[in-house]
């Protein structure tokens, strides 16, 4: 692929230049088309995955747990591997990190108090370990990183910690389905409808076809709204803890937000679980093979312990629920996210993109 046209996709700062030159009237337009563009791919997306879901007889949780979550965390998956080849591969734990809070803290958050999300604790009692698990595993190889390193001299992740995590997926991902198998039985029955009238390879392109306009739209969506927010005379690290962060999560957002209005909020609570294990093993795991990442000292100090709180609180509120998910704890996570973006402002800590 052309270096030129592998900046344009990975490379924002090539986005952010492109946009500064635009007028505020044609940025707006370019986000009025974005969220249009994000709309219409997250409702293709969440009809062709019902239609799956109905037609091969697995819950829609798991398909939301590996066909979503792998399309939705791809983008960054491609952005964090490119970045990391084009020398800047502390964009990639970055990326990982700040998606897994933002996804469970600011989305699920969100689901939760807007609806009742539906539990299916066979499924959620395992991925949900290994959602935790490997968040969990981060963080210790990072600590053992920052205990072994030479005096002067930043911890990173080697390739060798890339390649680890890559297998774990591969693990993961043959695990689920056997999960997704042994626990078929145990669909809710608000799952078992008429199968929808269009056919497999229209299911496919729809889903396909709804998370490329999605990632599009993302793409284009950011730069643009965070050149406007510059031109507002919004500070920087307050672009990078909300705009920034934000925007690395929309197509789970708008996922979510599709999910909601058509009746399905168990594939957002399937996408969010997986989509953070994926952003562990996948998006940090694929780019720590292209090249060893950096950890900085605030990752230590204040992202990696946010990560931990809200996944943990996430794990404990499985373990809680009965047949859904209450408001208050929706609230809590909410809550536990907007502490962590204000004190991210307040105490002027860098983002962890």
């Amino acid at each position: 692929m052309d270096n030129g046209i592998i900046k344009w996709i990975a490379d924002e700062e090539v986005l952010q230049d492109f946009v500064a030159d635009l007028s505020v009237l044609l940025l707006l337009l370019i986000i009025v088309v974005a969220v249009v563009l994000l709309s219409k791919g997250a409702d293709w997306m969440i009809d062709g995955v019902v239609d799956l879901a109905e037609r091969t007889g697995l819950p829609k949780i798991v398909i939301g747990a590996t066909v979503v979550s792998l399309g939705t965390t791809l983008p960054e998956a491609f952005v964090s591997v490119m970045a990391a080849f084009l020398g800047n591969p502390g964009l990639a734990l970055g990326n990982g990190v700040g998606s897994i809070i933002a996804d469970t803290g600011l989305i699920f958050g969100m689901t939760c108090v807007l609806v009742a999300v539906p539990v299916n604790r066979f499924i959620l009692n395992r991925t949900g370990w290994v959602q935790v698990g490997s968040a969990t595993l981060l963080v210790a190889i990072a600590v053992i990183a920052l205990i072994t390193a030479t005096a002067g001299e930043e911890p990173i992740l080697g390739r060798w910690v890339g390649l680890f995590f890559l297998v774990l997926l591969a693990g993961y991902l043959y695990i689920t389905y056997r999960w997704a198998q042994q626990g078929g039985q145990l669909t809710f029955d608000d799952e078992v409808e008429a199968a929808a009238p269009m056919g497999l390879p229209q299911a496919w392109s729809m889903i396909v076809g709804g998370l490329a306009l999605v990632v599009v739209g993302a793409r284009v969506l950011v730069p643009s709204a965070s050149e406007i927010a510059i031109r507002a005379g919004v500070p920087d690290d307050v672009i990078a803890a909300t705009l920034v962060a934000f925007g690395t999560s929309l197509p789970e957002l708008m996922t979510a937000i599709a999910a909601i209005r058509k009746g399905h909020p168990e594939i957002t609570v399937g996408n969010i679980v997986g989509a953070d294990v994926l952003n562990v093993l996948f998006v940090i795991g694929a780019a720590a093979v292209a090249a060893p990442l950096a950890i900085p000292d605030n990752f230590y100090f204040f992202h990696f312990p946010a990560m931990l709180i809200i996944l943990i609180s996430f794990r404990v509120f499985i373990s809680m629920a009965d047949e859904a998910f209450r408001r208050w704890q929706g609230v809590w996570l909410l809550g536990v996210y907007a502490v962590y973006v204000t004190l991210q402002y307040a105490l002027n800590v860098g983002g962890p993109g």
